[in-house]
């Protein structure tokens, strides 16, 4: 993502995380304390539960939601809220950040971030290649929609757009390699209709390289990622189980976004395990389970994403082209009947992602910004606590 985006968000932000620091202190202050616990053990106890509740509302929520449009920008909205909330911990206990064993926890979190840096570009790709597939629904749309009755120039204009649709929603899993030369051989044709498209369509191509891979750097968040040990927390007075929450999130949002949106060599092969003494091990590892499982279902096995809405343009493509073949002229008024109810579902299909792709990429940028100053706070708040020493 541009520099230029990263520093325009800056000052909105600040203020977001100036007002959450306010308000967290005053949360912190106003509470009970249990059994004379200070300010930081109530703090930290507050981020793991805050923290389990993100989860478990995403988890409550209504099954057929799961990896929707909606449900993924709430898991993103979970990660802003918890994210926010560490750095803020961080910002609380900077004296403390680059004594061991936190250093080694902390820096070991910024380097897992810069990982996720590239996952964030990768699922932009996929965001732009699902807009390309938003093109030929529309084009159906425009030949087969408000139609009192319909011609064989209308459906071949339709059925060159559902090829069109198909080559592009080709599993990528046959090869990295053969995808990314389809997308740029799109872009090029395309260039022939529409230079400035082909621009913006190949900067995002080229945001990670050819051989990169999502499921290796699903693979890197995830290496060596362990709870700390008892002699960890206590010589942290906790601090590292925060750091510890925070890598965790991070790995399972990164999962999840690579499991539901195409992007490059996408893989699900990542193990979770986690000790069930953390509020949020059940409600994250229950996700894992439920996308795992529908990732298991027949006609999801091959799919280039689990995100609900593909599923619903890859069932109606498949049932829109079994019709299209099967049509004679001039159709039947059952047909036509059953055109248009087709062409209903396409269009419910097509607007949730009209409404659904933007908002969704403006998050994600939001995150990506977000994991950079959280990075370069927390690096410029160790150098200076070493200064001090």
């Amino acid at each position: 993502m541009p520099a230029t985006d990263y520093q325009g968000s800056t000052s909105s932000l600040s203020n977001f995380g100036r007002s959450l620091l306010s308000i967290r202190r005053e949360q912190v202050h106003s509470m009970d304390s249990p059994h004379g616990a200070t300010s930081q053990e109530q703090e930290l106890e507050s981020f793991q539960k805050h923290v389990a509740e993100r989860f478990h509302d995403l988890l409550d929520g209504n099954g057929n939601d799961l990896l929707s449009l909606p449900w993924i920008r709430k898991l993103l909205d979970a990660f802003v809220t918890c994210h926010e909330e560490f750095r803020v911990i961080l910002f609380n206990n900077k004296a403390s950040l680059n004594k061991p064993p936190m250093d080694r926890y902390v820096n070991e979190f910024f380097e897992r971030s810069v990982k996720a840096l590239d996952v964030c570009n990768a699922i932009r790709d996929g965001i732009e290649q699902i807009r390309q597939w938003q093109k030929q629904l529309e084009i159906v749309l425009c030949a087969l929609d408000n139609q009192r009755s319909f011609g064989e120039g209308q459906f071949r204009r339709a059925k060159k757009a559902l090829i069109d649709l198909a080559i592009g929603m080709l599993d990528e899993k046959e090869s990295n390699a053969t995808l990314a030369q389809r997308n740029r051989s799109f872009g090029r044709n395309t260039a022939q209709r529409d230079q400035r498209s082909l621009c913006h369509f190949r900067s995002l191509s080229w945001s990670v390289s050819r051989s990169w891979s999502a499921a290796r750097q699903l693979q890197a968040i995830g290496n060596n990622l362990a709870a700390p040990r008892a002699t960890e927390v206590a010589a942290t007075g906790g601090l590292v189980n925060a750091v510890f929450t925070m890598n965790y999130v991070l790995l399972f949002v990164m999962w999840a976004l690579v499991a539901a949106i195409p992007c490059q060599d996408r893989g699900l092969q990542t193990h979770f395990y986690v000790t069930r003494q953390y509020l949020w091990a059940v409600p994250i590892l229950s996700l894992h389970e439920k996308i795992l499982e529908e990732s298991r279902k027949r006609d999801r096995r091959n799919s280039c994403g689990l995100m609900k809405e593909i599923h619903e343009i890859e069932k109606w493509a498949r049932n829109m082209n079994e019709l299209t073949d099967s049509l004679q002229f001039p159709l039947t008024e059952e047909k036509e009947v059953e055109v248009k109810q087709r062409v209903e579902e396409l269009g419910v299909v097509y607007e949730a992602i009209k409404d659904g792709l933007d908002p969704l990429e403006r998050q994600v940028r939001e995150v990506f910004h977000r994991i950079v100053r959280s990075r370069t706070e927390g690096l410029d708040g160790i150098g200076r606590a070493n200064q001090h020493v």
